[in-house]
């Protein structure tokens, strides 16, 4: 009985010996496996700190000088700025988004002859994703509905340009230039798009003021241009502030031909097979200003659609294209 006992302890004990050893051997063998993402941990490792946001010593927005000495301006700064620096995967996702959809309103903008900073005002609005708020405006520059329809933008149930990023920001700069003729400047036009321009007006009066940073006004517009100019510091210094986004990350623009209809489309599904997709889901993703399965066209009004071109449902053929794809966004 007992010879058994010990026959049995050291047969227990050479099987455990033997799965630790078996186990070791292949935690070596991956341990000395070199990793290509290696160089970037250690940048992450090295970098990856809590610290105060870095506030810099002059900015200005739209040629405006931003009075940063003022106390005031300073600390209201500093809560934003804090705010999307510790706000990681928000803000990570922003920096990422952007790489594909900024350079569209920045062509936008510049054509407009439209200050290239009020780009940060989109991006404080949606995060630069086609969202819709609790009070139902939408798109990447946040319009509600009859906002939309009376800088020209069509929306309804089958068809919303809240949606389309170009005619989007060509009407968010119309409204951003009609409150800067009325107020005469950019900070107040920004304050306006989120509070009205009459409320903003109201405000002004009531107080003799004629300056956003001394205005007394309700707590989401005395903190929404502070939190354009937060965004605009960072993501024109992310690493600075400890975003190190390496450019084959990014989300890479997509290539796309377009094909323009001037009919009804009573099947949106069996449409978009038509012009070349096999998925639906894909279709819309591409072509988000479509709401509904069909689209009544009785004035034959030319509507355009994106057609997603093979090689761009390749992420590595998008990433080939870039010179520097390990490099990190500045």
């Amino acid at each position: 009985m007992r010879k058994n006992t010990v026959f049995k302890v050291l047969s227990v004990c050479a099987i455990v010996l033997s799965v630790c050893a078996i186990s070791m051997h292949f935690f070596i063998r991956a341990s000395d496996k070199p990793s290509e993402d290696k160089a970037y941990r250690d940048v992450l490792n090295k970098h990856l700190h809590q610290f105060s946001a870095p506030i810099p010593s002059s900015l200005s927005f739209c040629g405006e000088r931003v009075p940063l000495d003022n106390v005031f301006v300073r600390e209201a700064l500093d809560r934003e700025l804090t705010s999307i620096m510790y706000q990681h995967s928000v803000t990570f996702m922003v920096l990422k988004r952007s790489w594909r959809f900024m350079p569209d309103i920045e062509k936008d903008l510049k054509t407009l002859g439209a200050p290239d900073d009020l780009k940060y005002l989109a991006v404080a609005e949606s995060a630069l994703a086609d969202v819709v708020s609790p009070a139902k405006a939408a798109g990447f520059w946040q319009f509600m509905p009859a906002t939309a329809k009376k800088y020209g933008m069509e929306v309804n149930d089958e068809w919303d340009e809240r949606y389309d990023l170009d005619k989007s920001t060509v009407a968010a700069v119309k409204y951003l230039k009609n409150s800067y003729s009325r107020f005469g400047s950019w900070t107040l036009a920004c304050a306006a798009y989120n509070c009205g321009e009459n409320g903003l007006a109201s405000r002004l009066k009531q107080q003799n003021c004629n300056s956003y940073w001394e205005l007394s006004i309700n707590t989401e517009t005395s903190r929404y241009v502070y939190r354009i100019l937060a965004y605009k510091i960072l993501m024109e210094n992310p690493k600075q502030y400890g975003f190190y986004v390496r450019k084959k990350d990014c989300h890479q623009p997509l290539e796309y031909d377009v094909v323009t209809i001037d009919t009804t489309i009573n099947d949106m599904i069996a449409f978009s097979k038509q012009i070349g997709y096999s998925s639906y889901k894909y279709f819309r993703m591409m072509n988000p200003t479509v709401r509904s399965n069909r689209l009544t066209n009785k004035s034959r009004k030319k509507y355009s659609f994106k057609v997603l071109k093979p090689d761009s449902y390749s992420w590595k053929y998008l990433v080939s294209k870039l010179k520097d794809k390990e490099e990190f966004m500045d």
